[in-house]
């Protein structure tokens, strides 16, 4: 599904530049679980931006489902982010007047969808979410993990086969959290998803994904099986990781 080589992204501050990220190998295969792991400034918010179509890449080459997006214009970019690619961020980003159903609707009105059909596809995603009775409400009315499950069936509804998932549970409560993720395990098999998730938290990478490949200023220093990972890490920033989480690092062994 996706294939990267050698990506990089620079910034330019007036005579100076800065390199984010360098030199980026990357594949996923279809129906996986992978998380990209790192700390704040690892350059991990620019690759999503980058797979998500939400910005370039200064070099390299970005295959998704065949085709090189490093080759598409802007247009063609924003019909592959809007059609192919859904997202789920740790802020919920809803319109704070409009009602759970008008929310969900959003991404079909960017794509031209009939206002029948999109009602009724709304209507169908939040009953699948469990906000069958809740349709009407506004996200003042609706509690965090409620919210969160409108931004989960806004990022199905145009049916995507990529959903990229930014820290998506850590502003909620622990018996929460779990709830949104058990249903997110059960949607990805329903709707025969890819998840990338991009996160800082070890148990929900631990709990959820097949693979997980650590950045750590602006390269992947390590990636492997979950498993492999955690009871075998190679490099130094990985194992550093795993010492800032011994519970973790302990149920592992």
């Amino acid at each position: 599904m996706i294939w990267m080589e050698g990506i990089t992204k620079t910034y330019q501050l007036g005579e100076i530049t800065v390199p984010v990220l360098k030199g980026i190998n990357l594949s996923i295969e279809e129906g996986e679980y992978v998380a990209i792991m790192g700390a704040s400034g690892s350059g991990k918010s620019t690759l999503m931006n980058i797979i998500g179509c939400l910005d370039r890449a200064t070099s390299g080459h970005y295959v998704f489902e065949g085709s090189d997006l490093t080759t598409f214009n802007d247009d063609e970019l924003a019909y592959v982010r809007n059609q192919r690619i859904g997202f789920v961020f740790q802020q919920f980003n809803l319109l704070p007047r409009a009602t759970a159903l008008e929310n969900v609707m959003v991404p079909m009105v960017y794509a031209n969808v009939p206002k029948s059909v999109r009602l009724e596809r709304a209507k169908q995603a939040l009953m699948r979410v469990g906000l069958g009775e809740r349709m009407n409400n506004r996200p003042s009315q609706l509690s965090g993990g409620q919210q969160q499950r409108v931004a989960i069936a806004r990022a199905l509804i145009t049916r995507p086969s990529l959903l990229i998932c930014d820290e998506p549970v850590s502003m909620l409560d622990a018996s929460v959290q779990a709830q949104v993720l058990d249903l997110m395990l059960e949607l990805k098999e329903e709707f025969k998803l890819t998840y990338l998730f991009i996160t800082h938290d070890l148990w929900l990478a631990r709990f959820l994904c097949d693979r997980i490949a650590v950045m750590n200023s602006g390269q992947i220093v390590e990636i492997g099986p979950t498993q492999e990972l955690f009871t075998n890490p190679q490099h130094h920033y990985t194992k550093t990781l795993l010492q800032a989480a011994p519970l973790l690092a302990t149920q592992s062994t």
